[in-house]
């Protein structure tokens, strides 16, 4: 077992073990990728404050989101094709979420499905749900969800036309893939990858195939996805996904704060602020940046999280500190699941736990509840002064 100790150990084992095809999905952007970098490199523009002689001692990250207790501020972000990063893969998550006290989200486009997860889990997961026309197969998804005993809804509402991801198109990365000579050798080269998918029944869209109108096999779920997303959506078209689901519901995928004041009036719980991680439009601010001003705009009337450019504890503490009651992580334990399965889930969790725990202490803090904006020393052009 090698020595982990930061979200980079686990992206370079989780690089040599899963296919280019997978690893390329995860770690990219769309267009240029000038997002997907700004996501994780504005962190860095913050800076903490250390403070010295003050008790830090029996320190706690146990916090709250959307009213659920949480051993620290974070969730397993909804990743799509989570089960073809390592077999099994959603269910494997799930349960490393489960035991260390944090949400799992789960995509609509995973590989293992709703029921999947529910029977290997013991505890309400969360469930993300994309806007797609189909009322049927909508209402079907979230009854599914209820009957599953999920906990909340999470709407993605960045994804109504989908940013072009070079790389996917170059490694033929489509629903369903379009395997080439180069992704079958490549394929052929990571052994335990293939064993792993080899053992597992689950290599379809678990949510999609039988379930969606016309989707009885992998073959006829290509002509399904290139219709089914919203175009026309608007926020009447979110009320009325609102009245599908009576339960917690989360909107993701905020980035300007005048969207942050329409989903106050949908009656969501929470909004994610969120770019897809650099995956939609490239060329937009960073999840980080556009923190400040969704805050100002409606941070005392609805739970605000953070999405998009989480790999560390200190970016956790950095997010807090600005306002955010919850962050998520998407590809910080995907690297973790391909590098190692429920493991390196789990590894992932207690890396950016323990750095989020030592760095609120030295910034002279005991309880993640207490975090403020004190700790941190942002420029004053953060947020950018646009014309």
């Amino acid at each position: 077992m090698p020595v982990i100790t930061n979200i980079e150990d686990l992206r370079r084992i989780y690089q040599r073990r899963v296919p280019k095809m997978f690893y390329d999905y995860a770690e990219s952007g769309s267009w240029t990728e000038q997002t997907f970098r700004a996501n994780t490199s504005d962190f860095a523009d913050i800076l903490l404050r250390q403070r010295i002689a003050m008790d830090m001692s029996n320190r706690t990250t146990a916090s709250q989101m959307i009213g659920q207790d949480v051993s620290m501020p974070v969730a397993l972000a909804p990743v799509g094709l989570t089960g073809m990063q390592h077999a099994d893969g959603e269910i494997k998550a799930a349960r490393a979420a489960e035991k260390f006290g944090v949400p799992f989200t789960l995509s609509t486009m995973s590989i293992c499905s709703i029921e999947d997860v529910a029977a290997h889990t013991s505890k309400p997961f969360w469930f993300q749900v994309y806007t797609l026309k189909d009322d049927d197969f909508m209402q079907r998804l979230f009854d599914r969800a209820k009957a599953a005993n999920v906990s909340a809804a999470v709407i993605t509402v960045d994804l109504q036309v989908l940013g072009q991801r070079h790389k996917d198109l170059k490694n033929g990365l489509s629903a369903p893939p379009k395997l080439t000579p180069q992704s079958v050798a490549n394929m052929m080269t990571k052994v335990q990858w293939g064993l792993g998918m080899l053992g597992t029944k689950r290599r379809f869209f678990g949510n999609i195939v039988g379930h969606a109108k016309g989707v009885s096999d992998p073959s006829s779920l290509s002509s399904w996805t290139a219709e089914a997303f919203d175009e026309k959506l608007d926020w009447d078209r979110i009320r009325q996904f609102r009245k599908m689901w009576d339960g917690p519901l989360i909107i993701k995928g905020i980035i300007d704060a005048r969207d942050a004041r329409e989903a106050l009036n949908v009656g969501a719980d929470a909004i994610i602020v969120s770019n897809h991680g650099g995956r939609q439009l490239d060329g937009a601010l960073s999840a980080i940046r556009a923190l400040p001003a969704i805050m100002d705009a409606v941070g005392d009337k609805i739970e605000v999280h953070l999405d998009s450019g989480i790999r560390s504890g200190q970016d956790v503490l950095k997010a807090v500190a600005m306002g955010a009651k919850g962050t998520y992580i998407g590809r910080a334990f995907v690297y973790g699941l391909g590098a190692m399965g429920e493991a390196g889930v789990t590894k992932a969790l207690e890396v950016i736990q323990k750095e989020l725990d030592v760095s609120m202490g030295l910034c002279g803090h005991r309880d993640i509840a207490d975090v403020t904006r004190d700790i941190l020393m942002i420029p004053k052009d953060f947020s950018g002064d646009w014309q």
